[in-house]
């Protein structure tokens, strides 16, 4: 591969999303797959200002999986690049009970590009099977998201009603990829670039929507594009250096915990998973899918069994409704993006917390 096209490559993820339909159609009696319109600007009444800086979304489970319920905010301990911060709000929510307003989002996004047509089939029966448990009663809002090779299409407004949702994916017929295998490594790319830049839509959307989300990437992912493909400048490290703290910042204040579902073995994407803190780190692999989810409090699930998927999408989300939202400070920064490792702690045993794992400060 040329410079030319390691530059377009890191350049193209810098592009700003394009906003979501300006236009707002009538409401449909069933939800449809389309753009979704920007929210409405909020009232100066209803703006909650946070008590901190950063805030985190925190899923604590004990050894067998199952998440903790009752904890209290001196069971937490926040660390910053191994700093202790001080907790500035605190707030639990088990799902039941006590439920967080709004409630938490669910976003299943069925990935066409970089999946094969057999495959797309089986996820797409999955998910109908998830959708009309209990007689399509849902537990959580759940939106449809879909990404072809001619971009991404968005249902307008989550639903609660799975067998409209159902309707949704109905409109999903198997078709042929526009990008092929055929078109080697120039199709890679191709790859790699339209489902980065999806993201980076998805979140600078959901950005503007208050609450938790959860995207379900239900998909193989995007190509690794490892270093050895690529001929790289300096230029090139700094563009894509660029691109990894805009994504990650963007997902990390929409709120949103991202599960690549499908994204293969851990030892695919466990080198990357390393923080990048400095220009000459950054790589293409940095942004892989498992990588962004696993960095952004949610995990990558290695779906050895596709037919096992709808039990999988159960238990994702049941996990994700129980959850802790604290907030602290950063200290000041020494310069532009200092990137800063998180961790959370809780003070009994067998228990874990996991939550985005690191951030990029500014002065």
């Amino acid at each position: 591969m040329s410079r030319p096209q390691c530059a377009f490559l890191a350049f193209l993820l810098l592009l700003p999303a394009l906003a979501c339909g300006q236009q707002s159609p009538a409401e449909p009696k069933d939800p449809v797959l389309s753009l979704r319109p920007p929210p409405k600007p909020a009232s100066a009444a209803t703006i909650v200002t946070p008590a901190g800086r950063i805030k985190l979304d925190v899923l604590v489970s004990d050894a067998t999986g199952k998440p903790v319920f009752g904890l209290e905010p001196q069971d937490f301990k926040v660390l910053d690049d191994n700093q202790p911060r001080k907790i500035l709000s605190f707030r639990s929510f088990d799902g039941i009970t006590v439920r967080p307003d709004p409630p938490v989002e669910v976003i299943l996004l069925l990935d066409t590009v970089n999946t094969e047509l057999d495959q797309v089939a089986i996820a797409r029966d999955q998910i109908v099977k998830f959708l009309r448990k209990n007689g399509g009663h849902l537990a959580q809002p759940i939106s449809i998201m879909l990404l072809t090779g001619t971009g991404l299409r968005i249902q307008p407004r989550p639903s609660r009603d799975g067998n409209a949702l159902v309707k949704v994916l109905n409109q999903v017929k198997p078709s042929i990829h526009i990008i092929t295998s055929a078109m080697g490594d120039d199709g890679r790319i191709e790859r790699f670039q339209l489902s980065v830049r999806a993201l980076a839509l998805i979140a600078g959307n959901e950005g503007k929507r208050s609450g938790r989300k959860i995207l379900l990437w239900i998909g193989s992912g995007w190509p690794l594009l490892s270093t050895d493909e690529l001929v790289y400048s300096a230029r090139n490290h700094l563009l894509n250096f660029d691109s990894i703290i805009s994504l990650s910042t963007k997902l990390r204040e929409a709120r949103i915990a991202l599960y690549s579902m499908g994204g293969g073995p851990e030892f695919f994407y466990q080198p990357f998973l390393k923080a990048v803190m400095l220009e000459t780190q950054a790589h293409p692999p940095n942004l892989a899918l498992p990588v962004l989810a696993v960095e952004s409090g949610g995990r990558s699930v290695a779906l050895g069994n596709a037919a096992e998927m709808a039990s999988q999408l159960d238990e994702c989300i049941a996990a994700a409704s129980a959850f802790y939202t604290l907030s602290f400070d950063p200290p000041l920064a020494k310069h532009a993006n200092e990137y800063h490792d998180l961790r959370v702690q809780i003070d009994q045993p067998g228990i874990t917390a996991r939550t985005n794992t690191g951030y990029y400060n500014q002065p």
